[in-house]
């Protein structure tokens, strides 16, 4: 049974969806102003295997992921590059997306944009206005109402009157109270904007969130994602525009993924400390980097480093040494009955709120045993457990590859110039001085190929290599 870590209750619950094999998640999506860093990455990849892992599951899921296309960073952007808004976003949108397919990362069912979104913004706003939850102000702008939404804070457990020591208020400002935040911004010189009962302008960041989710899944929805810097204020004043424009409950399950971490501190564009998504892949291979995004449990802090991504892929190439010259079946139920322990096992951690550390584990269990029934001449047992090896690791997106593909492309270490060709050749020269007895040519050519990052591993059946 599925437990999820509900962030608005600050416990484990277990998962029942509104409506029975049948599951509507959000998750909130990038501001396209800049490349995607590696901390998106992790938000990206996290939600990319719960709905996996809900699939696998058996349920049939509707993933919802926004892009936000206009908003302030964006248009300083464009306007420092002395380009047009569109031309932008959509070079970044195309590069988030070219990130994604890198990372292995499926597509989202629906991947609404703010700025295709207007006619549903404008429509909540109108809702909040007529339920007494926004006014427009003297500017042209229009504020929610905080105070008359009971339970705002409930999200980050802080009461308003918490909130308010710490409100910031500005003598000139139009808005009736300090908490009160913008739905709509009245138009600027030179930004976009749109035309609506309160006049030319274009939504606050929060309420295009709004909009967009319940527009894609009703007003009321299983499970709504995203980073934990989003908790507060952005997912609160979307639980109090949400509500207060439907009167219904907005989300039932609220899942925040932790923050990736340089020297102790939060990687972000506003600290200047991050890598973007396409650099790290310069220098180590995608499934690297996933392995290394999920060596931790989603909601912990994780430390990046160039140690933690070569522990990854050390990980990766025991995997798929355990792999190498096997040809894998299809699974099937004899083999599911075989490995039961261990598919009992990885669903048991996995149903734990996605404990992908865990399940790893488990695979690493799997490895083990492979090796152990091949060195003892069970191959038809090792098959059968290698096949429900690589479905359990389907479902993290991990071991997709050739195992020799893998193995002989570096697993992204930069290693002298040589082709698979000349390591072919001496590798034949070196088995032919063994044959010769020639015991010192044979050391001295895996030597070199040694300090040329290639391994050699003789077997039975031969010698074969792999990048190191």
């Amino acid at each position: 049974m599925l437990q999820i870590y509900n962030t608005l209750t600050h416990q484990k619950e277990l998962f029942k969806p509104i409506n029975e094999g049948k599951v509507n998640i959000y998750v909130c999506g990038m501001t396209v102003y800049d490349y995607c860093h590696l901390g998106h990455a992790r938000s990206l990849v996290a939600f990319d295997v719960v709905t996996r892992y809900l699939r696998a599951q058996g349920y049939d899921v509707t993933y919802v992921r926004n892009i936000t296309d206009v908003d302030d960073k964006i248009i300083a952007r464009a306007n420092a590059n002395a380009e047009p808004i569109d031309n932008l976003t959509e070079r970044f949108i195309a590069a988030m997306h070219e990130d994604e397919v890198r990372l292995g990362i499926l597509p989202p069912d629906h991947e609404p944009r703010a700025t295709q979104s207007m006619a549903e913004i404008i429509k909540m706003i109108q809702a909040l206005i007529e339920n007494d939850y926004a006014y427009p102000a003297e500017n042209g702008d229009v504020y929610f109402r905080v105070k008359k939404f009971a339970d705002y804070g409930k999200l980050a457990h802080k009461n308003i009157d918490e909130l308010l020591i710490g409100a910031r208020v500005d003598i000139t400002d139009v808005k009736q109270e300090p908490l009160d935040f913008v739905l709509w911004k009245a138009a600027k010189p030179d930004e976009p904007y749109w035309d609506s009962p309160w006049g030319q302008g274009r939504p606050g960041w929060h309420i295009e969130c709004s909009a967009m989710s319940t527009t894609q899944l009703g007003n009321h929805f299983d499970i709504h994602g995203g980073g934990a810097d989003l908790q507060f204020p952005h997912h609160e004043n979307e639980i109090a525009q949400s509500q207060g424009a439907s009167g219904e409950q907005f989300v039932n399950t609220w899942m925040h993924v932790g923050f990736l971490r340089i020297n102790s501190q939060k990687m972000s564009k506003s600290l200047g400390n991050f890598f973007t998504i396409r650099d790290v892949l310069d220098k180590y291979p995608a499934e690297i980097v996933r392995y290394f995004l999920l060596s931790s449990h989603y909601r912990s802090p994780l430390d990046f480093s160039d140690q933690a991504l070569d522990n990854a892929r050390a990980a990766l190439q025991r995997f798929y040494t355990c792999l190498r010259g096997l040809t894998v079946p299809a699974v099937d139920d004899a083999a599911h009955q075989f490995a039961q322990e261990f598919v009992t096992r990885f669903f048991d951690v996995m149903n734990d709120d996605f404990n992908t550390p865990e399940a790893l584990a488990v695979l690493f269990d799997m490895v083990s045993t492979i090796n152990r029934l091949r060195t003892e001449g069970e191959d038809a047992k090792a098959l059968q457990l290698a096949a429900v090896l690589c479905e359990q690791a389907g479902i993290l997106g991990l071991l997709e590859q050739d195992p020799e593909a893998f193995l002989q492309t570096g697993a992204g270490v930069e290693v002298a110039e040589i082709d698979k060709a000349e390591i072919e050749q001496l590798i034949a020269a070196r088995k032919q001085a063994r044959k010769d007895k020639d015991w010192a040519q044979a050391d001295r050519i895996r030597d070199d190929l040694h300090a040329k990052g290639i391994e050699l591993e003789d077997g039975p059946d031969g010698t074969i290599w792999r990048r190191v």
